[in-house]
């Protein structure tokens, strides 16, 4: 996949992640800037940050559980975001990222 593609790839990812927020009801703020996501939880004040790697095609997400990279695996409509160390989705850690920092509980179905 060429730098392109990922972009494109993660900007589709970002745009889900904002639509599973914005239907959750949640009280939750993000902002997308610069190839970074930034969830704020707005009980608190704490952030969430997603970040986009091109030179090494991964993502980053930056919680208060700590820092864990993710890699896009598998092949065709099976393929999905893992963290390169634990083989974990990345939609269930943002999502336990965000019910851990906020207490709100959101799906996010990518």
């Amino acid at each position: 996949m060429n730098e392109a593609e990922f972009n494109q790839i993660v900007d589709d990812l970002m745009f889900s992640i904002e639509e599973s927020i914005d239907n959750s009801g949640a009280d939750i703020d993000y902002e997308n800037s610069a190839g970074m996501l930034t969830i704020t939880c707005e009980a608190n004040g704490s952030q969430i940050i997603l970040s986009r790697q091109p030179a090494m095609g991964e993502i980053w997400l930056a919680a208060r559980s700590g820092g864990f990279h993710f890699k896009l695996l598998g092949e065709g409509a099976e393929q999905r975001w893992r963290n390169t160390q634990t083989d974990e989705l990345l939609s269930a850690m943002l999502g336990d990222a965000c019910l851990a920092q906020s207490g709100e509980a959101i799906s996010f179905l990518f």
